[in-house]
């Protein structure tokens, strides 16, 4: 299953034939549906719909089709309706000046002061009357359909990217780790050979049991050891990794599982600086920390 990113765009048009059309309708032109969607970061599903007023009746259906190919982000839907014709201008059928004209009598017969209709309303209300027919919603739902294809082709594609990017710091990660898994050994014995040093410097010509000055010295460097001993979060660490590939490899929703296991990447690397007792575990930290938060930033943008 595809990883995909929460950011995305696509867009469509279709020109559908709702009903069979008069000869009077044939000469006003198509009209044509138009449809975009774009989506940027959220945590939840956010989804915002700007339609007509004659594709009010499709909202629910809308609504439907995006929660069921989207799970995250802030989604935006917008629809509209073109008229192509001579001047972008519909002209009224015979038909639907017949419905308007036999409206306004009745409207007239109970209220004898009422205004006769404009030309401009004549046209406001043909258009209206014309596309607000039902018969659009299943060619606008077909249309959605199809930009929500590619919608989500945008969004794996972005998440492939981020995914071939999550896998390279982790690699990076694990190399790290290899390096730092070596240098606690290392330091512990350097550190005994200071403890034998000191103890020598601190007592001058006092003389000393050798056996006891060395137990003396081993029982401060395995104090050391155990205070400096990073296995459990390297071993943590490793683990971490492991999943997070194993996520990327499943695919599907990730992202707030991902986060999570950004936040513990985190805490381990900040342990291990913190244990840190030489400059290069204190880098090797520092690094490890540049790398988990390259990967927050990238991760927040998954599903």
């Amino acid at each position: 299953m595809a990883v995909y990113s929460m950011t995305g765009y696509a867009t469509g048009q279709c020109t559908p034939r709702p009903a069979p059309l008069t000869p009077d309708a044939q000469a006003t032109g198509a009209t044509t549906l138009g449809l975009e969607i774009r989506a940027v970061n959220g945590r939840f599903l956010d989804l915002s719909l700007r339609l007509p007023e004659d594709l009010r009746a499709a909202e629910p259906a809308l609504r439907e089709r995006v929660a069921a190919r989207v799970r995250r982000g802030k989604v935006e839907l917008r629809a509209w309706m073109e008229q192509r014709g001579d001047g972008g201008v519909r002209a009224p059928t015979a038909a639907e000046l017949r419905r308007l004209v036999g409206v306004q009598e009745q409207v007239q017969a109970w209220l004898p002061q009422a205004q006769g209709l404009s030309v401009a309303e004549v046209l406001q209300l043909a258009q209206r009357g014309s596309a607000a027919s039902a018969d659009w919603i299943e060619p606008l739902l077909a249309l959605t359909d199809r930009v929500l294809d590619d919608f989500n082709a945008a969004r794996a594609r972005e998440g492939k990217r981020l995914a071939a990017m999550l896998h390279d710091r982790v690699a990076q990660l694990r190399a790290l780790a290899q390096q730092a898994s070596p240098l606690v050994p290392q330091v512990v014995a350097q550190q005994r050979e200071r403890f034998l040093q000191r103890f020598h410097d601190a007592l001058g010509g006092t003389p000393v049991d050798p056996t006891a000055l060395h137990e003396r010295a081993l029982a401060e460097a395995a104090a050391f050891a155990v205070r400096v001993d990073v296995a459990e979060e390297l071993t943590r660490l490793q683990s971490h990794l492991t999943e997070i590939e194993q996520l990327l490899q499943r695919g599907g929703e990730v992202g707030k599982r991902l986060d999570f296991l950004i936040q513990e990447l985190h805490r381990e690397a900040n342990t291990l600086g913190a244990k840190s007792a030489s400059l290069e575990l204190t880098r090797i930290s520092v690094d490890m920390k540049v790398l988990i938060e390259q990967m927050r930033e990238q991760v927040q943008n998954l599903e």
